[in-house]
């Protein structure tokens, strides 16, 4: 058929594949051409929507999928919904600002952290979830020509998400990599944080107070500090997976 070779000819794949359904449909309701157009658009938009969420989700790192009903809000109630309602919007992402998650293990910092990743995604943002063991890894074994390129990969995501912010203590050398890392973020792009240590902690998780000073200007200077307390989300998971197996 010449629309449907037509189309593929001018990078219409999805488009193509749907024109006989869609052709059937729109003599049974009568579409008009405009409406018919329509529809084809909407099906090669919707297809490419999906493949560039495939896509941003194969590189984003992400260790699990998280999501918001997944998350138990009720079990804690120290967590402001209306306040995670609005960081759902994404509005952080336009502003470039970031985001700080505290607390101790388990009250489900990550959980919030990734599944406001995979919203972004969904919504188009460029993600990209590490570490600060491996942000440390990586740029201490980078050789010195290297440098600049691969601290330019960690500007370029959209949203950038760094887990486990005091778990491993740094050292001198390591704190200025993060440093450096949060700063060629600056203004440019928005960073979630999750940590155990308070932010008056940061100086002697860091080893250094004037370098922790000039990293937390940066951070707070555009930011949304989420405090979390309570019990442990992970350990109330485990004790009813536990009664489940009695």
């Amino acid at each position: 058929m010449r629309v449907v070779e037509g189309l593929r000819e001018i990078g219409l794949p999805h488009a193509a594949s749907k024109y006989e359904e869609l052709a059937q449909l729109a003599s049974k309701e009568k579409f008009s051409y405009e409406e018919f157009t329509l529809k084809l658009i909407e099906e090669e938009k919707k297809e490419r929507a999906r493949r560039r969420e495939e896509v941003l989700l194969r590189l984003s790192n992400l260790p699990v999928i998280k999501t918001f009903a997944g998350f138990d809000f009720s079990f804690n109630p120290s967590i402001d919904k209306k306040m995670i309602e609005e960081l759902r919007s994404l509005r952080f992402i336009e502003e470039h600002s970031n985001l700080l998650f505290l607390g101790p293990p388990g009250v489900g910092k990550t959980h919030l952290a990734i599944a406001l990743g995979v919203e972004a995604i969904k919504r188009g943002y460029v993600t990209y979830f590490t570490t600060v063991d491996e942000i440390a890894r990586r740029l201490k074994t980078t050789k010195e020509e290297h440098f600049p390129r691969r601290l330019r990969n960690y500007r370029k995501a959209q949203l950038l998400i760094i887990d486990e912010i005091g778990y491993l203590p740094l050292d001198k050398e390591e704190a200025n990599l993060l440093f450096q890392v949060i700063s060629t973020r600056y203004e440019k792009g928005s960073i979630i944080i999750t940590s155990n240590k308070s932010i008056i902690e940061w100086g002697e998780y860091l080893a250094d107070p004037v370098l922790a000073s000039a990293l937390l200007d940066r951070l707070l200077h555009h930011s949304y500090v989420i405090n979390i307390r309570g019990k442990s989300y992970r350990i109330k998971d485990r004790l009813k997976h536990g009664e489940k197996a009695k």
